[in-house]
């Protein structure tokens, strides 16, 4: 674990020096080729102290780093766009025995395109999810004493997502994906799964786990005010082979309001339904104000 916070810490810092050197410019586009980069980090930090507070409290740290970072490439009738979403963030307590999570995430979404007409494309796409490290049950037992029990990890579950399609593009900022043949797999550790497929719906002694089925994926950024700019992802999934009714849900709004070069303020919203995880909404939320750097 601490070779990977260490590694996202060396990976923010280098951005961000990037970010230095380019000024205030928050895209990168070259003038002679087809490439366009356009990419955000961002560091949130929070601290509170209490001594001798008679209205009571618990002193917490907490940080989290984000980077979200676009490459697409556009060249006669081909488009290919790709957006990685990095984020790691942990809060220690001063009654808990462990530093815990308060995010951690690793998607990457890619969309090529060949030109159909105006605005629609033939299409295939890509989309991978997992998390950076491991992930805990946490109980208690009748002396008070603090324990753990690990239950996720890196690409257990990781989620990947493959299919053909058709895509509609109206600008960088607002296209949808329709994939009727998509096909899913769930990679887990197989030494988690359990009886009844209870782990993500992966049958005891699997790794994998396969579905087939209908996906929609749609992307819309907007600037609502003056330094004001929503974010919307939303993908949703149907699988032919099981259950077809219930379809998997995956929402993200990210916000991000600046208050001046260096200083924002970000909000980010997810919740995602699928069964095979958990029977019902997970609901993820980090808002803060941030060091934040375009490259």
């Amino acid at each position: 674990m601490k070779k990977k916070l260490l590694f996202m810490l060396c990976l923010v810092g280098s951005l961000s020096v990037n970010a230095q050197d380019g000024g205030e410019k928050n895209t990168v586009k070259d003038t002679v080729g087809p490439w366009y980069t356009n990419g955000n980090a961002s560091l949130l930090f929070n601290q509170s102290t209490f001594h001798n507070w008679v209205a009571g409290g618990e002193n917490t740290i907490s940080g989290t780093l984000g980077v979200n970072y676009d490459f697409n490439y556009k060249k006669g009738d081909w488009s290919w766009d790709n957006k990685v979403i990095a984020s790691y963030g942990i809060v220690k307590t001063k009654t808990s025995s462990f530093a815990k999570k308060t995010d951690d995430r690793l998607e990457l979404n890619s969309i090529l395109g060949k030109k159909a007409t105006e605005r629609w494309f033939y299409s295939a796409f890509l989309n991978f999810r997992t998390q950076f490290t491991k992930g805990y049950n946490y109980s208690r037992d009748e002396f008070g004493a603090e324990h753990r029990e690990e239950y996720t990890n890196f690409l257990s579950p990781g989620y990947l997502m493959v299919g053909p399609g058709m895509l509609y593009k109206r600008d960088e900022n607002f296209y949808f994906n329709l994939s009727p043949a998509t096909s899913k797999f769930t990679f887990v550790d197989k030494n988690f799964t359990l009886p009844d497929e209870a782990y993500f719906g992966v049958k005891e002694g699997k790794s994998v786990r396969y579905e087939l089925g209908f996906n929609a994926s749609a992307y819309y950024k907007l600037d609502v005010i003056a330094n004001v700019t929503f974010e919307n992802i939303l993908g949703l999934y149907s699988n032919y082979l099981e259950d077809p009714q219930n379809v998997d849900i995956n929402y993200q709004l990210n916000i991000v309001m600046r208050i001046n070069r260096y200083l924002t303020t970000n909000l980010s919203f997810q919740t995602i339904y699928d069964d095979n995880a958990y029977r019902g909404l997970q609901v993820r939320q980090v808002f803060g104000v941030a060091a934040n750097y375009g490259f």
